[in-house]
Parts: structure tokens; C-alpha cells; sequence
């Protein structure tokens, strides 16, 4: 079993910047990790993922604006959220797994104000 644990969400202003982290608690190496956005109404979304050999994958909407990096060795995943909109709004779900999310954590809340 992993466990996953996020922090950084809050709330902040349209157009500044973020930093989401997750740590999984794991005695082996996670090949992929990554995060997932719900907003109300909406279903569940990929914001991004990474791979332990740092291929990444975007979601379309956060391209150019957010960067998922990862610490392999801690098992520890970011996202750099910056140029923030609206939109951005919803609670961020971060993810892990072997090839798709196998492991989900709590979620932590991004709230973007205009």
C-alpha cells in the first residue's frame, strides 16, 4: 500500500504562482507520479504526469503555465504552478502509480481569486 500526502494548496490571486508537493510513502521506487484536478460539477482531470525516466504528460489547459518535477530517490513529485487563472480553481488530487493512477491522496484545495 502507498500513501500519498499533498500540501501547498491555498487560495491566491489570478496571475501568481504555486507550489503543490506530494510525498509517497513507499519502500520502492514509483515509476509514475503525477497530479489530478476536480473542480465542482466537473469530473476528475489530468493536470500532469511524470515517469521515473522523466517523460512528461500535460493536460491541455495547464501546458506553458505548470511544471511537474520529481525527486526519484524520495519518491517526492511538485507542480509549479504559475500564471494561475481562474479556472485553475479545484482540488488538486496528487497520484501514483505503475503505468496509470493506482494510488490517489487526499486532496489539497487550489483557490484562484480574479
Amino acid at each position: 500500500q502507498v500513501q500519498l500526502v499533498e500540501s501547498g494548496g491555498g487560495l491566491v490571486q489570478a496571475g501568481r504562482s504555486l507550489r503543490l508537493s506530494c510525498e509517497a510513502s513507499s519502500r520502492f521506487t514509483i515509476n509514475l507520479m503525477g497530479w489530478y484536478r476536480q473542480a465542482p460539477g466537473k469530473q476528475r482531470e489530468l493536470v500532469a504526469t511524470i515517469q521515473m525516466r522523466g517523460t512528461t504528460n500535460y493536460g491541455d489547459s495547464v501546458k506553458g503555465r505548470f511544471t511537474i518535477s520529481r525527486d526519484t530517490a524520495k519518491n517526492m513529485v511538485y507542480l509549479q504552478m504559475n500564471s494561475l487563472k481562474p479556472e485553475d480553481t479545484a482540488v488538486y488530487y496528487c497520484a501514483a502509480g505503475s503505468v496509470g493512477p493506482d494510488y490517489w491522496g487526499q486532496g489539497t484545495q487550489v483557490t484562484v481569486s480574479s
